[in-house]
């Protein structure tokens, strides 16, 4: 390991074990970690012909510590939101994971919506099953009426198209074959677990979702984000600028899980809502 590695390594133990440990003994854990934030956003997309609600739930991380009875929870403030289309952008499981899909199947089976209930793969998913066994990560979904995409697209409603790539460093994102059947004069959607991808974004692309930076998980007074996960200071949570005019508009989740330790500081979890309505204009 190189000094500037191991400095670094230290650095991310250092914060989140400090973290950690304050608050565990301050009892903000429980808070911060278990309990979502419904956010609402308002856009509108070229294409679009009628207004549509979208939810979107990234990063549940079911592992070692998320446990269905959390995914039940989040479910059930998604479903509160009566949401036309629901996404899951990523990290579905947690590298960790030892105990077995079923219960987490059990818990997302209560996810429906009119136009479906999709998801694309995060980093973690990669990392727990690899390759070969990323089937049974598919199988298990498809058991709770949710469709994993893998570059691949499809069309929701006439006037959208959902489209997913694999996750941006541990697969092989294709964003030319997820679009590949998206025909012209709809609105298109994409999903993509790492907002690294986002300079990689097609102009046919009107929104993307994204997760995986947790927004920082930890935001501590006057430091800020000590650990990021992005090479993009803008990528960290929320809207995100566009670095040209390749792409459209862009956002990032702060998901829902944890991921190393179960630790969830100034930056809660969170339900994203996004209600996308005839236009060109984000209100």
């Amino acid at each position: 390991m190189s000094p500037t590695s191991r400095r670094d390594f230290l650095t991310y133990l250092g914060v989140h074990l400090g973290v950690g440990t304050a608050a565990l003994l301050t009892g903000r854990v429980a808070g911060n970690v278990y309990h979502a934030e419904v956010t609402r956003h308002r856009l509108s997309l070229p294409f679009v012909q009628d207004t549509v609600r979208i939810a979107q739930l990234s990063d549940l991380h079911y592992g070692p510590y998320i446990h269905a009875r959390s995914v039940r929870a989040w479910v059930r403030q998604a479903q509160a939101q009566r949401p036309d289309l629901i996404v899951v952008t990523g990290d579905l499981v947690d590298r960790w994971l030892r105990r077995p899909l079923t219960p987490l199947a059990e818990a997302l089976s209560g996810l429906s919506a009119p136009l479906g209930v999709w998801a694309c793969l995060g980093n973690h998913d990669r990392y727990r099953f690899g390759y070969g066994e990323v089937r049974e990560l598919g199988a298990a979904l498809q058991e709770a009426g949710i469709t994993l995409l893998v570059n691949q697209g499809a069309r929701v409603r006439e006037d959208l198209f959902l489209a997913a790539v694999d996750d941006f460093s541990t697969g092989r994102p294709n964003l030319e074959a997820a679009l590949s059947g998206a025909p012209g004069g709809v609105a298109t959607i994409l999903l993509c677990h790492q907002p690294d991808f986002f300079p990689e974004m097609s102009l046919h692309v009107g929104l993307t979702l994204a997760g995986h930076t947790h927004g920082g998980q930890v935001r501590l007074p006057l430091i800020g984000t000590p650990i990021t996960s992005t090479e993009y200071e803008d990528y960290l949570q929320g809207w995100v600028p566009p670095p040209d005019a390749r792409f459209g508009k862009g956002y990032v989740s702060r998901g829902l899980g944890v991921s190393h330790l179960p630790v969830r500081f100034n930056c809660p979890a969170e339900v994203a809502i996004f209600d996308v309505s005839p236009g060109e204009r984000l209100l």
